[in-house]
């Protein structure tokens, strides 16, 4: 299907700390995917950036005993030069502390205020008599008043999803020195969001991306809970001051700004390449698609705050096209998270093996449907079983084989039998079905589909031997290797948006020209020509020969060099 302009984008990591592989999932699936349209022709932007404001980072630099700012540069940098890392092909990865980003946000809530969706409101807040401030949000914890998590938060109970505000929290208590807040009051702004309830319900249950729990999840909260009004604003220094009337000293609330920063990021990347009107084919295209890979917890902030924020603008923006969340991924039974230091960072995960081992395991395990727990062994057995025995293995016994028996020269074929053309209907199929599934963001579908053409593969060079056969029929062996070649060069690029650089390594191998990120997918069933020549096989990857036990002790020595360094 062609999209022509497609916006793809992630949820914009905290940088109150590093990111773990649970903020990774998200990331990675949107780089997935705009691989995957950019194979397929299409005009692709990728943006996302740090998410600089916000309680959590103001939390974590009291803490350290420095200013938000200082925080939030040393982070940011950190990511950037991780993420390069990574292979995320970024078009524009920005923060949320940029000139473009704040005006853009300050100008949208003043259309926003001018259309009537905001009002001003006097409230009891709680607030913190020992530390002398307001508890908005990371401020405060407590339990939660839907589920009973004791340890739920004042913007959102991460257990059961549902939105909160510090008030509704059981027995609250203040993040920074435990202490028993009392209720005081302040005067806030507040974003009408009943006044939308009608539109959102009509975007939702029209729209045929969303997946079903997606879907539900956010017509539960507009029609079953009835949607009640946000307080936009919130007694904090650290974020972009709220530009309405006598609003001074206030700032945003965090989610009324940084989903905001998916256009401004767009603006953004088209004003550094002096294209400055070229955002707008983004936004404002009804044939434009865009994007958003989130974890399950922000579900309520991209389907229902986003898109009403740009349906209060009155300007016409297209809203979200896909919102794909996925469940969490666990570590050890608990869920991944930043503030409390449960899981495995991207730079400690890059200290034990290359991206794309990675890339593939997170990609082949996607919580999609579940929350998934990271397991040592199931990491060995995904990379030692699929990338290394199955994937990596087809590549180079087809490809040292055409180096030692064809003088380093894919066979001219003769006359191919009947099997020999179903295997390449049945490598067409499985093509055409990881696009789908990628298509559909079922990413681990797609990843599983990937080895699934290498094992066709493997199990066609069983069956037809052809290191005996080219003993007594060279040119039925020949054909063989031609279609194996095929295939090879198929999985070259299809395997291109999961695992980069292995990807890019294999096209190199065969002597193709330019980078395999800038074919198109229909190369993909191609053959390479006769007698065209490929260089020496050498192997993609190598087996994990360290068990459960050894990974873990490697894991905590890097964590503590990486923290002495730190």
């Amino acid at each position: 299907m062609k999209l022509g302009k497609v916006l793809v984008a992630c949820a914009w990591p905290y940088v109150n700390y590093l990111p773990h592989l649970g903020t990774l999932v998200q990331v990675l699936s949107a780089d997935v995917v705009a691989r995957y349209y950019r194979l397929k022709g299409e005009d692709v932007l990728m943006v996302s950036g740090s998410d600089e404001h916000g309680t959590p980072i103001e939390v974590e630099a009291i803490k350290q005993g420095i200013t938000p700012k200082q925080l939030t540069d040393r982070i940011h940098a950190k990511v950037v030069r991780l993420f390069k890392q990574w292979n995320f092909s970024f078009d524009n990865y920005t923060r949320t502390e940029n000139q473009v980003h704040i005006e853009f946000v300050q100008n949208l809530h003043r259309k926003i205020y001018d259309n009537g969706y905001i009002f001003t409101q006097e409230t009891e807040m709680l607030y913190c008599e020992k530390d002398k401030r307001f508890l908005p949000d990371r401020f405060v914890e407590g339990k939660c008043p839907y589920c009973g998590y004791e340890a739920a938060r004042g913007d959102q109970c991460e257990i059961c999803g549902r939105l909160l505000e510090p008030t509704l929290l059981i027995e609250p208590y203040c993040v920074i020195c435990k202490s028993k807040p009392i209720f005081k009051k302040t005067r806030q702004w507040y974003f009408d969001l009943p006044k939308l309830s009608d539109k959102l319900a009509t975007y939702i249950s029209d729209n045929k991306q969303f997946s079903a729990s997606t879907k539900n999840f956010s017509l539960n909260i507009v029609k079953e809970e009835e949607l009640k009004p946000r307080a936009v604003t919130r007694d904090v220094e650290w974020g972009i001051p709220a530009p309405y009337p006598e609003a001074e000293g206030k700032t945003f609330y965090v989610w009324f700004e940084n989903v905001l920063g998916y256009v401004s990021a767009t603006i953004e990347y088209y004003k550094n390449h002096k294209e400055p009107d070229k955002w707008k084919d983004f936004w404002f295209n009804k044939n434009a698609k865009s994007f958003y890979f989130i974890g399950k917890d922000n579900i309520p902030f991209h389907t229902i705050i986003f898109p009403a924020m740009l349906l209060a603008s009155g300007e016409g923006y297209n809203l979200p096209w896909n919102v794909s969340a996925t469940e969490f991924l666990q570590f050890k039974g608990e869920r991944a998270s930043k503030s409390r230091r449960i899981g495995i960072w991207l730079d400690e995960a890059l200290e034990l093996f290359s991206p794309d081992y990675w890339r593939y395991f997170i990609m082949a395990t996607r919580p999609e449907t579940k929350d998934s727990n990271f397991s040592w062994t199931m990491f060995i057995e995904k990379i030692n079983a699929d990338l290394n025995d199955t994937f990596g293995n087809f590549i180079h016994r087809t490809l040292k084989f055409i180096n030692s028996q064809f003088d380093s020269q894919v066979p001219k074929p003769e006359d191919l039998s009947e099997e020999d053309k179903r295997i390449l209907e049945t490598l067409k199929e499985k093509v055409d079905a990881t696009a789908k599934e990628i298509e559909d963001c079922k990413l681990q579908s797609a990843s599983n589909e990937v080895i699934g053409i290498a094992r066709v593969g493997n199990q066609y060079l069983n069956e037809k031997e052809p290191w005996n056969l080219i003993k007594k029929d060279k040119a039925k062996a020949a054909n063989v290797i031609y279609v194996a070649a095929l295939i090879v060069k198929a999985l070259a690029i299809v395997s291109a948006p999961f695992i980069p650089s292995a990807a890019e390594e294999l096209w190199k191998t065969l002597n193709s020209n330019g980078t395999v990120h800038k074919q198109r997918w229909t190369e993909a069933l191609t053959p390479l020509p006769p007698n065209h020549e490929i260089a020496k096989a050498k192997p993609l990857f190598q087996k994990i020969e360290a068990n459960e036990k050894e990974l873990d002790e490697m894991l905590e020595k890097i964590g503590e060099k990486l923290a002495k360094e730190a």
